[in-house]
């Protein structure tokens, strides 16, 4: 394995270690995205760019985005 392969995995082992021990939902979302960012150039040295572009898209911006939507939602069902 390259070097430069072993550093992305690297990378995105830690990000992932860090989105399953965040225990409040919005940082979650948060490192959520970060990961997704992370592993979108993992793909990408790994030799998969569409896979690596569709990640960035769906697991960068639309993911965290609907998690941090369900929970503002359930946060508003449980205040009224």
């Amino acid at each position: 394995m390259s070097a430069l392969i072993v550093i992305t995995l690297g990378f995105v082992a830690v990000s992932g270690t860090v989105v399953v021990f965040t225990t409040q939902p919005q940082r979650q979302a948060v490192s959520l995205a970060v990961f997704g960012a992370l592993l979108a150039p993992a793909f990408l040295v790994l030799g998969a760019p569409d896979v690596a572009l569709s990640q960035v898209a769906v697991g960068t911006a639309v993911v965290p985005l609907m998690v941090l939507l369900a929970v503002r939602a359930v946060e508003r069902r449980r205040k009224s």
